[in-house]
């Protein structure tokens, strides 16, 4: 289908298919008489049986497999606050991925409400029906603590894909490009352009994969973060907290003074180009690694980059090497965390994620232009559904337990039986080509 559009026709499309995604049975009906298992009066024992035991609601329900994709459209895309109804699309399609990467069933819920009790309360609310929650742009800071007390407050898995998606993608990519150019997670200097819910959240994953956090240099709108900043203590205290625990040679100023003598940029901050000058790249350190995210548009183009003597490039788009893209994590860690039955999704199970979306891409042979998987690969999702499911294993927050190698035959199984549904849609022609 992609082959002469573009996405001027985008809107033709979605008003073409009206909508994505949609709910189909999954179970056999030869005839109406098979509604007196699925519905009354059959149905009945299976209420019963998880009356007696309410975890079997996982095992005679779709909960198992089901996520609710939760927004307030706040902050979407490159869109920013557009309410609800103009979010829709975007969780739709997340959906969508969902599906066809991870096998996971998700339903968007976009939610006509900006208050964070609110918030907080409704998805308390519909936690029955789901095995999990994916927030999906939600502005910070109210991003932080919604994640926070719904983590803590409900029994299933919840999880913020600009925070914990992009830090995991971001933590795989650092660990490889690393290895390229021949430096150690400790030993780095990192400046950190933007300190939006992405790079707070990368922030806290590499310094547990290894980076020294006093070696970070943070820069916000308002310049670098340091304990000079003292207007951030009460206006913005999870900035104040980084002040404390970053930056510890003490640097002042803006983008170019956190770039001077640093090993890597990691940027996801405002669209560029020209957010980072050519004459700032130049002045980090040898083999410096620069990661540009900003999305469309990244901070300083890759060509610009590498003129100026980076040694590794990555940004947030499909049309350079090295995409940094949420989508090879967030099917794959929520495929693990459903398949035990998890009851959190921890840094420790994304970090285990990030080793093995690495660990495949030094398998097929690193270098400067390839450093994590792409998309395409798709044995990746299985893989780090494994790692993920086996640490949620170790950590005790699995319902079942399972080994990594059967996990990954099972979500591989999973995945593969998704994309074949989808092609016998196609070639059946219950899905249309347009």
């Amino acid at each position: 289908m992609s082959g002469n559009l573009s996405c001027k026709d985008a809107v033709k499309l979605h008003e073409y298919f009206q909508g994505k995604i949609e709910t189909i049975p999954k179970c056999w009906v030869s005839g109406l008489e098979d509604f007196a298992i699925w519905y009354t009066p059959g149905v009945a024992e299976a209420c019963k049986a998880i009356l007696d035991e309410r975890d079997r609601v996982f095992d005679l329900t779709l909960k198992w497999n089901t996520i609710a994709v939760v927004s307030d459209g706040t902050r979407v895309l490159g869109l920013g606050n557009i309410g609800p109804e103009a979010a829709l699309p975007v969780m739709e399609g997340k959906a969508l991925l969902f599906k066809y990467l991870g096998g996971v069933d998700a339903v968007p819920l976009c939610l006509n409400t900006k208050d964070e009790g609110k918030i907080v309360e409704i998805v308390k609310a519909v936690e029955p029906s789901f095995g999990g929650i994916n927030l999906e742009d939600i502005e910070k800071p109210k991003c932080f603590s919604l994640l926070e007390r719904l983590k803590n407050e409900l029994s299933i898995p919840v999880w913020h894909d600009d925070q914990q998606g992009t830090a995991t993608i971001v933590c795989a990519g650092l660990i490889n490009a690393l290895k390229v150019v021949g430096k150690k997670l400790n030993d780095v200097n990192v400046a950190m352009i933007g300190v939006g819910a992405a790079n707070v959240s990368v922030e806290r994953l590499i310094v547990k994969a290894g980076v020294d956090e006093r070696k970070i240099v943070m820069v916000d709108s308002k310049g670098i973060l340091s304990r000079s900043r003292r207007d951030l203590e009460k206006s913005e205290p999870y900035k104040w907290s980084l002040c404390l625990r970053t930056n510890f040679e003490g640097k002042d100023g803006g983008i170019a003074e956190a770039l001077e003598g640093a090993d890597v940029c990691i940027a996801m901050s405002r669209q560029g180009p020209g957010v980072i000058k050519k004459e700032w790249v130049k002045k980090m350190n040898d083999k410096p690694i620069v990661f540009s995210c900003a999305n469309p548009i990244p901070e300083i183009w890759p060509y610009e980059a590498k003129d100026a003597g980076a040694k590794v490039v990555a940004t947030a788009r499909s049309d350079f090497p090295n995409q940094l893209n949420n989508s090879l994590v967030f099917p794959g860690i929520f495929r693990g965390a459903l398949d035990v039955r998890a009851k959190g999704i921890s840094d420790e199970m994304c970090l285990a994620a990030a080793y093995e979306i690495a660990k495949m891409a030094e398998e097929k042979g690193l270098s400067e232009e390839y450093i994590v998987p792409t998309m395409e690969e798709w044995d990746v999702y299985p893989r780090e559904a494994a790692a993920a499911a086996y640490q949620a294993s170790l950590e005790g927050l699995a319902r079942k337990k399972t080994s990594k190698q059967k996990e990954y035959e099972y979500a591989k199984e999973i995945i593969f039986n998704a994309r074949r549904k989808f092609e016998q849609l196609k070639l059946s022609g219950l899905i249309p080509r347009p």
